[in-house]
This record gives structure tokens, C-alpha cells and sequence, in this order.
């Protein structure tokens, strides 16, 4: 017969105070690049024609009203999904990782369009993955 081995209890391991920092820094600057997202695609929707740069080459042509939706919904999302990440839920770490590549794919078509405006939103995105991966790391066991 085998014999019982005793299970080894993990070590609770916490995350460092940097790791719970990037956390509240990502929730936060998601909340912020939703509500810059949302107004980008407002304006987008009110103001378009005026408010674009024409850029009659670009692969990606799309009219005001498309680029204002696709950033009015997407901003809404990246705001609701940084409120979640205070929650400490690991499934709206996820979302809000995916969310924010979303995010930084959508302001980079976007640059043509409106480049500082995207350069920012995009930047602060870059941030928001950052925070949000480094976050997890705490988690990690460590070597023995």
C-alpha cells in the first residue's frame, strides 16, 4: 500500500506594495482613458467632418460616424471594466488586459485621424497593460 504523504501547505504569498500600486494605477487610468475613449467618439459623432484630419490614402476608411461608435462603445467598456479591477477579480484583470489591447489597436487606426489624441489614449493603454500584468506577479510562489 502507498502511503499517505501529507500535502505541503503553499506559503501565503502577498503582492508587493509596488504590485497593489500598479493595480490601483490601472483601475484608475482605465477609468480615465474610458470616459477620454467615450468624449473621442462623441465628438467623433457630433463634430466628425469638422473634427477629423481627411486622410484620403489611409487603408482603414471609415466615416466619422463608424470610428465615433466603435470609440463611444469601446470607452464605455474600458470605463466599466476599470471599475471592476478594484474589485481585486482576476477574470476583470483579464477583461480589462483585453480590453485595453483592444483599445491600443483601435487608437492606432485611429492616428491618422486625430494623432495626439490617439498618441495619449494609446500611451496611457501601454500603462493600463503594464499595471495590470505587473499586478499578478505578486502572486507567483516563490523559489525555494
Amino acid at each position: 500500500m502507498a502511503e499517505a504523504v501529507p500535502r505541503q501547505r503553499k506559503p501565503n504569498v502577498r503582492n508587493s506594495p509596488w504590485a497593489e500600486g500598479a493595480t490601483v494605477f490601472a483601475g484608475s487610468t482605465m477609468l480615465v482613458v474610458g470616459f477620454l475613449q467615450f468624449f473621442e467618439g462623441l465628438i467623433a459623432l457630433i463634430n466628425g467632418n469638422d473634427f477629423l484630419v481627411n486622410t484620403p490614402n489611409y487603408v482603414l476608411r471609415l466615416d466619422p460616424t463608424a470610428w465615433g461608435w466603435t470609440h463611444l462603445i469601446l470607452g464605455a467598456l474600458v470605463a466599466v471594466a476599470g471599475a471592476f479591477i478594484f474589485t481585486g477579480n482576476a477574470a476583470a484583470r483579464g477583461f480589462g488586459v483585453f480590453l485595453a489591447g483592444i483599445s491600443v489597436i483601435t487608437n492606432f487606426l485611429w492616428l491618422p485621424y486625430y494623432p495626439l489624441w490617439a498618441l495619449v489614449v494609446l500611451a496611457l493603454n501601454v500603462f493600463v497593460i503594464w499595471g495590470l500584468t505587473t499586478s499578478n506577479m505578486g502572486n507567483a510562489q516563490q523559489p525555494r
